[in-house]
């Protein structure tokens, strides 16, 4: 062992000089001492608290930051070495794993991008819950202070996930033969989502309107099937039918205030996904191929999609058809990655068609491609305080080739538009600003185990888009009745701004004395959308969701003041 003195190689040339770097180098071993015994007294606090496994914490055996912690990074107090107790003790008896996510989440429930094959807590899975970052380091969280900034190098790595489908199986028999399957590489869903919604005032017409949805989903996994590292193929059927009530009853032709809606053609089984994932350079780089919804990549996240109206993506960017609203495909391919641990970004190139081309999903020569879109996605995702409490900032942008004619040429007569200036086709970009933050944890050491608060902005080119302009604020939060931490209370606000040349084109129409068309009631400017639900996890394999929504100037004109709905949503995962 180096003794002190040895360690101040000046103190032979002046004794004062060395007195002090004696002293100094004494401090700092008395120091290092101190610091273990505080951890290794803090280590059997956590182990005795009331919790999951200390597999809750995920540390990827292919992150050489998580095994290896830099000797630079910063210090931490003894206190925020792990969250406190009564933030991460689970509800006694719940059905939701560790990882907070069921084996095989829904589809129609957005899971960033992903689907697990396997729980989180199962380390030796090919197929990680996330990526692995490409530098050891910290992005934008090493600015942070020390006491904001959690230890990076026991985050929690579990997906980014609402389980708005209920944990669990309502067909508990067939358990057995699930898990028989899933070891043998095959793992499968099915569930029932349904809407029931009424008007009970204002709007057009009162009455009751109801849609469903039944989901099938199935991922194979190659390595386990045929010995391919990293592969596997996902595919989900569905089949959905009712009429929603935005149309006929409320006079709402832009915003759908039901997520069951159409898109999906008059079939039995439309085709919603079929497409390749390949995880690569160790769980660092993720791709996947083929048919898929661009807004349940980009632009989406778990949090907007526990409501009726955002899924599965703000409605601003869901009017544009290079944005392929779920479950609405077209081929295409992403990339993913994270640079550093906070990080996340993701680019993809995907083919672009009206979005009532080949309604049932399986007409794949029907389809018109008139361009291609190329979205790119940032992310920031920290970690703060002791109680690793998660936020995800995202920044993403959009450009669609595709010439679309401009507004004020699809109403005003086209012999007299040519000759206005500015109305040329043109193509089209999105870009979008959406943030959330988890401000207080409780229920379990998972992502959505607590509260978060919500915010974003989605932008698009005036010339070509219905919707130009949308702002939403909100919060979702578990707990709020003692005892039922895994239900969860949301409430959303959204505002809607139609395009200045969409507006322009319906003046000019009324000059020239023009129909506006049967849909339209005026001229068209704002209109705004309260929504709140109670989600209730009644038992394994059942979500029971009270609705209600109130709209200010459906139809985006003063003809309609207000609107007011109340229904229930139901999902069965079976």
């Amino acid at each position: 062992m180096i003794s002190p003195r040895q360690r101040c190689p000046a103190a032979r040339r002046a004794s004062l000089r060395a007195h002090l770097c004696f002293a100094s180098a004494l401090m700092g071993v008395l120091a290092l001492k101190t610091s273990v015994a505080s951890v290794a007294h803090a280590a059997p606090l956590t182990a005795q608290t009331p919790v999951a496994p200390v597999s809750d914490t995920i540390i990827s055996p292919n992150s050489k930051a998580r095994a290896n912690p830099p000797m630079s990074a910063r210090p931490v107090d003894a206190e925020a070495m792990g969250p406190e107790p009564s933030a991460i003790r689970r509800p006694p008896n719940t059905p939701i794993p560790p990882s907070g996510v069921p084996e095989l989440p829904s589809s129609g429930f957005a899971t960033m991008d992903f689907t697990p094959l396997m729980p989180s807590e199962d380390k030796k899975s090919p197929h990680q819950i996330e990526l692995d970052a490409l530098l050891p380091s910290e992005g934008p969280s090493g600015l942070l202070p020390p006491r904001l900034d959690a230890l990076r190098d026991t985050d929690l790595n579990d997906p980014y996930y609402v389980p708005t489908a209920g944990a669990g199986h309502l067909l508990r028999a067939i358990d057995p033969m699930r898990e028989w399957l899933r070891k043998r590489g095959f793992t499968f869903s099915f569930s029932y989502k349904g809407e029931a919604m009424g008007l009970m005032s204002g709007g057009l017409e009162k009455g009751m309107s109801y849609v469903h949805e039944l989901t099938l989903q199935a991922i194979f996994d190659l390595q386990k099937m045929a010995g391919l590292n990293g592969w596997s193929v996902h595919t989900l059927v569905m089949e959905r039918a009712g009429k929603a009530i935005q149309n006929g009853r409320v006079g709402e032709y832009y915003v759908a205030l039901q997520e069951v809606y159409s898109l999906s053609g008059n079939v039995a089984a439309h085709l919603v996904d079929f497409y390749a994932e390949k995880k690569m350079m160790q769980n660092r780089l993720d791709l996947i191929f083929g048919r898929m919804s661009l807004t349940h990549v980009f632009a989406t996240s778990p949090l907007l999609c526990s409501f009726m109206v955002t899924c599965s993506a703000p409605v601003g960017l869901k009017q544009n058809p290079a944005m392929s609203v779920y479950p609405k495909a077209t081929w295409g391919g992403r990339l993913r990655f994270r640079p550093t641990r906070d990080t996340a970004v993701q680019v993809g190139a995907y083919s672009v068609s009206a979005l009532t081309d080949n309604p049932s999903g399986w007409s794949w020569g029907a389809e018109n491609t008139t361009g291609l879109s190329l979205p790119i996605e940032f992310t920031w995702q920290p970690f703060l305080t002791r109680n690793r409490l998660p936020g995800h900032y995202v920044i993403g942008y959009a450009h669609d080739t595709t010439r679309y004619a401009d507004k004020i040429s699809s109403v005003y007569p086209k012999k007299l538009a040519d000759h206005l200036p500015g109305t040329r086709s043109a193509p089209a970009d999105m870009m979008w600003v959406e943030a959330d933050q988890m401000m207080y944890r409780l229920g379990g050491r998972n992502m959505m185990a607590g509260g978060y608060l919500m915010a974003g902005y989605v932008h698009t080119t005036p010339h070509v888009a219905n919707i130009s302009d949308q702002a939403y604020g909100g919060f979702s939060m578990v707990g709020m009745i003692p005892g039922r931490i895994t239900d969860r209370f949301g409430v959303l606000y959204s505002w809607y701004h139609v395009s200045q040349r969409r507006r322009l084109s319906q003046e000019l129409a009324q000059e020239a004395d023009l129909p506006l068309g049967s849909s339209i009631h005026g001229i068209q400017n704002n209109s705004h959308i309260i929504e709140a639900y109670y989600g209730i996890d009644a038992f394994p394999g059942i979500l029971i969701q009270p609705e209600f929504q109130y709209m200010i100037h459906p139809g985006e004109t003063h003809r309609i003041p207000n609107a007011v709905m109340a229904g229930l949503k139901l999902i069965a995962n079976l």
